[in-house]
């Protein structure tokens, strides 16, 4: 099953619909190829990639929630078909993490027509993706080919990514977070409620608290933290825990 999404992603960019409609990251392509089927692709150019999570939400501000993290974010050519948008209204964005530690957001889009995928679909007289994929036939798993027959080409591969194990991936706060510039950036909720954050080595161990914070967005200083690596801590709002995470800093200081 493995192979089989590996060589589906291949086939389904190297043909009919090109890889030269994809985008070079952190800009990348999302296409509705009908009945709100959502088709996100990219091109990695890349040297050193981590890790790339595909986020989904209703607007292109807040509210994003992850839906895939690819399993191979290295690969020169890659994409997801997403199967479970309820319309093309949504938006769709990349997490990206880099070497170090480093990581950016893609800019949000949303999905447009893809017109002649939808010609192809119409022309064929199909109904399902696979069987309007032709060239989806046929499938090698490992030296032996099998034919894809009677379930939907989409459904094979989004089965694949859910059976695979999952690496260990890191997914930053929203709240506490750092870039690569070593500072330690906080940005809180502007709902009223009174902030507080703890900060502990990664062992547990306390270091310092900022008590009844009143900026919402500020930075601080990688000076305070004495080494580089993880830190964890704490937030709360009007005492109660919000959240429980992590960050790194570089050693680059």
């Amino acid at each position: 099953m493995k192979k089989q999404i590996l060589s589906l992603l291949i086939l389904f960019f190297a043909n009919g619909i090109s890889a030269a409609a994809q985008d070079t990251l952190p800009d990348f392509s999302v296409r509705n190829v009908s009945n709100n089927r959502i088709i996100i692709g990219w091109n990695n150019t890349f040297p050193v990639v981590k890790q790339i999570s595909i986020q989904r939400s209703f607007d292109s501000i807040t509210g994003f929630k992850t839906i895939l993290t690819v399993p191979d974010p290295t690969a020169p050519q890659n994409g997801y078909l997403d199967t479970k948008a309820t319309n093309d209204h949504l938006f769709y964005r990349l997490y990206i993490l880099l070497d170090k530690g480093n990581f950016l957001f893609s800019a949000a889009k949303k999905p447009v027509a893809d017109s002649s995928y939808i010609k192809h679909l119409a022309d064929s007289k199909q109904k399902t993706i696979a069987d309007s994929l032709a060239w989806l036939k046929k499938i090698d798993f490992g030296g032996k080919t099998e034919l894809i027959t009677g379930k939907d080409s989409s459904d094979l591969a989004n089965q694949a990514l859910q059976t695979k194990k999952k690496p260990d991936v890191f997914i930053p706060s929203k709240y506490v977070s750092t870039f690569k510039t070593g500072y330690v950036h906080v940005n809180l909720p502007d709902d009223g409620k009174k902030y507080s954050i703890r900060f502990f080595e990664e062992d547990g161990t306390f270091l310092f608290e900022l008590k009844d914070i009143k900026e919402k967005k500020f930075s601080i200083d990688k000076s305070n933290f004495y080494h580089a690596g993880w830190f964890n801590f704490e937030l709360y709002g009007n005492g109660e825990l919000i959240e429980k995470h992590k960050f790194y800093l570089q050693k680059e200081f």
